[in-house]
């Protein structure tokens, strides 16, 4: 098992929600983390700010570097991982967890929202992997873990564009796995069973509580992932539930929302609108 302490992590889109979780996660088992988001304040509507988070990480007695990065800009990203190894002299882990959100049909999506997923999800994790990848290899050793579904055809239904989006982060899973499998650099990719409490369940009102598991169960994927030796695991695409199953865990009644409920997993086939 991989000792975190004293690890560098890298976490997009950590200001709030799932980003901000794992990046605490991390920390309290002694990792170091980069707070990568575009947020510098916070707003009742938007709590949270890469300020905050770093200030939460540092409480837990590790260090924290938060940048301002927007993951649509290529310089951004590159200067991400230059101050991020300037900092801390590597990058262990990636998570690519920035993320756009837009469901909607092909008739009600314009271009510039096709363009705002593709841009954000498939290209900003493609940029983020090109970024730290050379010092990944420099160092041989690295764990990479990109927020995106398995290849299930039945996600795009209702919402093509954001699946274009998410499927082609899960397809860099799969063909960098191979590519970086030599060096010692583990690519896998992470997916909720069920609906995750978060910014974007609350704001496009996707279900009630009572149906949405805390981020935690992600961060408990993590650090399992991030514990293992990079030959270990790679080119996977894992659902959350799923792998602890298999790690041995049986009792998820800790990460349901709502005491005493039992969260559904996401049945794709289904319209899970926003609303």
């Amino acid at each position: 098992m991989i000792d975190l302490r004293d690890r560098v992590a890298l976490v997009t889109g950590a200001s709030r929600g799932i980003g901000r979780a794992m990046a605490l996660g991390l920390a309290r088992h002694g990792c170091h983390v980069v707070i990568a988001a575009k947020s510098t304040t916070s707003r009742e509507e938007l709590p949270g700010s890469i300020y905050s988070v770093a200030e939460e990480v540092e409480k837990l007695g590790v260090s924290a570097l938060p940048l301002v990065v927007d993951v649509r800009f290529e310089e951004q990203i590159d200067a991400m991982a230059r101050e991020a190894e300037a900092r801390f002299g590597r990058i262990d882990f990636l998570i690519n967890n920035a993320g756009a959100l837009f469901w909607k049909p092909l008739l009600e999506t314009p271009a510039k929202r096709f363009d705002l997923v593709m841009d954000v999800n498939a290209r900003g994790a493609f940029l983020c992997c090109r970024a730290v990848l050379p010092i990944m290899m420099r160092q041989r050793f690295g764990h990479i873990i990109n927020m995106s579904p398995p290849l299930e055809p039945r996600l795009a239904v209702g919402k093509i564009a954001y699946a274009i989006s998410k499927l082609g982060m899960t397809l860099l899973t799969v063909g960098l796995a191979e590519e970086v499998r030599a060096e010692n650099i583990a690519v896998n990719s992470l997916w909720p069973a069920t609906m995750i409490e978060s910014q974007a369940t609350i704001h496009w009102q996707l279900g009630r509580p009572e149906l949405w598991r805390k981020p935690d169960i992600l961060v408990d994927c993590v650090l399992r992932l991030f514990r293992k030796s990079p030959g270990e695991i790679t080119g996977r695409t894992l659902i959350d539930e799923d792998f602890l199953r298999d790690e041995g865990v049986t009792d998820f009644s800790q990460y349901a929302c709502v005491p005493g409920t039992n969260p559904p997993r996401i049945d794709w086939s289904l319209d899970i609108s926003p609303g």
